[in-house]
């Protein structure tokens, strides 16, 4: 995610992130580390989003699976992640 100059997270960001309120979402704020669950909130002060039914993921990529997968999960309930440290935001599909 890009920061504007003054160190603020633009305004598409939170918009991206407010669509998708309700949604199970995948954040990785590490390359092996990461939260997953629902999406209920989105603060702009302090910058970030709230999951409910949420877990504590670790990935795990091999050369015969390049893209990280969830190899555990630790339940965590409710969390708060900083946007600031979000690498990535993957929306998941019903089905995950």
């Amino acid at each position: 995610m890009a920061m504007s100059e003054s160190g603020n997270v633009p305004p598409s960001v939170f918009y991206m992130l407010e669509k998708n309120v309700g949604r199970r979402v995948l954040v990785i704020v590490e390359p092996q580390y990461g939260y997953e669950g629902m999406l209920t909130a989105v603060t702009h002060e302090p910058p970030g989003i709230w999951l409910s039914n949420a877990f504590a993921v670790v990935l795990r990529a091999t050369i015969a699976q390049p893209f990280p997968q969830v190899v555990s999960r630790e339940d965590k309930s409710e969390i708060f992640v900083n946007v600031r440290n979000i690498q990535r935001l993957e929306v998941l599909h019903k089905g995950k």
